[in-house]
């Protein structure tokens, strides 16, 4: 299923979340990452996509994916963090 989502990050920036998700796995499939955020370096969310397909669209689960991502690739980010991303994601379900 295709889904979309914007969402503002609490004292940060503008999130655009697209989506395709299993709804029998509640697994993602696809997900791309846009706003006025910045990542560094600027191709790790990328990464941050590739990495979350086939995860578990649940909150803690997601959110310790999202952050572990953050620490192994070593990414800063301006303006968004895994909370934030967790939360623009899983808007998408609702």
């Amino acid at each position: 299923m295709q889904s979309r989502s914007v969402y503002k990050v609490p004292h940060g920036k503008l999130l655009k979340i697209s989506m395709d998700y299993n709804r029998e796995t509640s697994t993602i499939d696809t997900l791309n990452i846009t706003g006025d955020f910045f990542v560094y370096p600027e191709e790790s969310i990328e990464k941050v996509e590739e990495q979350l397909v086939g995860t578990l669209l649940e909150r803690n689960h997601l959110l310790k994916k999202i952050q572990s991502i953050i620490d192994q690739y070593h990414i800063e980010c301006i303006g968004v963090d895994a909370e934030g991303l967790t939360e623009g994601i899983l808007l998408c379900v609702l």
